[in-house]
């Protein structure tokens, strides 16, 4: 459960703010998106894999 503490005076606005972010951060969202299909275990594990060739490409680019 995601609980917000709200100061004296604070704007909801401001609060709602909060709570999404960090609803976000949680990632529950995303989960409960991915959790609604079933994803073979070698897609997963092919995905990862372009994910960090792709994440060290821009790292050796960043580097030279």
């Amino acid at each position: 459960m995601i609980i917000v503490p709200i100061k004296e005076g604070e704007n909801i606005d401001r609060a709602l703010k909060k709570l999404k972010r960090k609803f976000e951060k949680t990632g529950i969202l995303k989960e409960l998106r991915e959790r609604q299909k079933f994803t073979k275990p070698s897609v997963i594990n092919r995905e990862q894999r372009l994910k960090a060739q792709y994440i060290q490409k821009l790292r050796d680019q960043s580097e030279a």
